[in-house]
């Protein structure tokens, strides 16, 4: 009897547990009911649509105010850019000219005008094109070609910047259907937009393609995001109207099909920057924790990307460690995974005055190691375009003095080996770079009026040049005896005295011997 009354408790209370659970059912649905129709009563419905859309389409198309206002934000974004200013940056978003375009496509992707999207599209192509040819344009002309912070913050995209891109666009549309748009929603939508197209030019421009393919990655990945996410809030304001069931099905299904295209490539990139950042303070934590008395890092470099990965420390230590260095390549190797090559410097201090003098001790001993680095850099910079081998090559680091002797170059003439010398001595303003070119032909030099033309007054210069790296001495053959005077005393300017010969009517510099 009382197993009976047992089993019909539990009878009942499974009943009960069935009904609860309906009741909560139906409750979860009575809720999603009531929010939908508030929803579309005191929101969807106290948004004026055809007003939204006529206002969206007349801003969304090519026109020539759109490139001119486009032209002037991107210009203003790569100077700031260059000069590595924030506020200049900032000013070119305050101009915002893509705002339309985007917001435009979006639109016309929720209520499915293809025409609509067409424009957009083809606007938003007109605007990057010439975003990207004018400052590479401007990175071409210009002096300051350096990776600054501004551009080099624009190369690894990551989620991060995918979640910038999603609240511009949140932001931007809601402003835009509550008629409530204005230079600070354009400024978050620029933020997202105009920074990393104006580093696609400096990338395109310097022939870096880090940065190129970086900031093409964000750039399309930001403008991407913005579009979906303003389709979105189109349709949750009731401008998907138009569309059949099954269009916004498949419409939904590919937006978050681009979503995750767009996410995973970022995913992985924050994930490597996660890593390096770990990396870099488990070096540091590992070097320290190496020594049993206290140590100050004075310098440290390592090379994440090398295999292994290379490290080079400089540090001050009360009390020297044989075993530190391996201690801390074993650990490293285990807390980074990958095979790491430990370079250790230790310098012995007991007082904080020693401490400095070490400090600026092993600051000396990296300005060594960059000058070594750097003569390296220049000796194979200079056997590569003079077209000579490595012994050719002589560099002197304590006069800071790289000197080579050019080997043949096709169809190449004096000229050529000079302005060679001079490109590689621009990149290398604090050496003298010296390159001697083979004993070649030298010009002529035409004069009119008794004075050398510009044209002759180059090649005079040419010829002294050539002079004075081959160490041969120089004839002036033929010309008038004036005109061989005159051209003597500029080459006298430049320290070299020519032999002046009797010729003809064309003054032609020449070898005064054999070379």
């Amino acid at each position: 009897m009382t197993g009976q009354t047992t089993t019909d408790g539990e009878a009942a209370t499974a009943v009960g547990e069935t009904g609860e659970g309906t009741d909560s059912r139906w409750s979860f649905s009575h809720s999603l009911e009531v929010f939908k129709r508030w929803w579309r009563i005191s929101v969807v419905e106290t948004v004026d649509r055809p007003a939204v859309i006529a206002e969206r389409r007349s801003e969304a198309y090519n026109s020539p105010r759109f490139l001119f206002m486009l032209a002037m934000s991107a210009g203003i974004a790569i100077l700031g850019m260059l000069l590595s200013s924030p506020a200049v940056v900032i000013g070119a978003m305050l101009i915002a000219p893509l705002i339309g375009p985007i917001i435009g496509a979006g639109f016309a992707l929720a209520i499915g005008d293809y025409g609509w999207l067409a424009g957009s599209a083809r606007a938003l192509v007109a605007g990057t094109v010439l975003g990207v040819a004018l400052t590479a344009l401007i990175v071409f002309v210009s002096p300051l070609q350096t990776i600054t912070p501004e551009i080099a913050s624009r190369t690894q995209p990551n989620l991060f910047d995918l979640g910038v891109a999603v609240f511009s666009a949140l932001a931007g549309a809601y402003a835009m259907i509550r008629g409530r748009e204005g230079t600070i929603v354009g400024v978050a939508i620029a933020t997202a937009l105009m920074p990393p197209l104006a580093a696609v030019g400096f990338g395109l421009a310097t022939a870096n393609w880090t940065v190129f393919w970086g900031a093409s990655l964000l750039y399309i990945t930001n403008l991407m995001t913005i579009a979906l996410v303003a389709t979105l809030m189109a349709r949750l304001y009731g401008f998907s109207h138009t569309l059949s069931e099954r269009q916004t099905r498949w419409q939904t299904i590919m937006i978050v099909v681009i979503f995750v295209a767009l996410a995973i490539p970022l995913f992985f990139s924050l994930r490597q920057i996660v890593w390096e950042t770990n990396a870099a303070r488990n070096i540091r934590a590992t070097l320290v924790a190496s020594f049993e008395a206290d140590v100050r890092i004075s310098e440290i470099d390592f090379d994440l990307d090398a295999d292994p990965i290379t490290v080079e420390a400089t540090v001050l230590t009360p009390q020297t460690s044989r075993a530190a260095e391996r201690l801390s390549e074993e650990t490293l190797t285990a807390l980074l995974g990958r095979p790491v090559a430990l370079d250790l410097t230790q310098f012995l201090v007991g007082t904080e005055a020693e401490a400095e003098t070490a400090e600026i001790a092993a600051a000396r001993a990296s300005e060594r190691r960059d000058d070594v680095r750097a003569a390296r850099e220049l000796a194979g910079t200079l056997a590569l375009l003079a077209g000579a081998e490595d012994r050719a090559v002589t560099v002197d680091r304590d006069n800071r003095r790289a000197v080579v002797r050019a080997g043949a170059l096709e169809d190449a003439g004096l000229a050529t080996y000079r302005a060679i010398e001079q490109r590689v001595a621009e990149d290398y303003p604090d050496w003298t770079v010296e390159l001697v070119p083979p004993p070649l032909a030298l010009p002529t030099i035409p004069f009119a009026e008794q004075e050398p033309t510009p044209a002759g007054l180059e090649n005079l210069e040419l010829a002294a040049w050539a002079a004075q790296r081959l160490g041969l001495p120089l004839a002036l053959d033929g010309g008038s005896v004036a005109t061989r005077e005159t051209a003597a005393e500029i080459l006298a300017e430049a320290g070299i005295e020519p032999q002046l010969v009797v010729g003809g009517p064309v003054m032609q510099a020449r070898w005064a011997t054999e070379p």
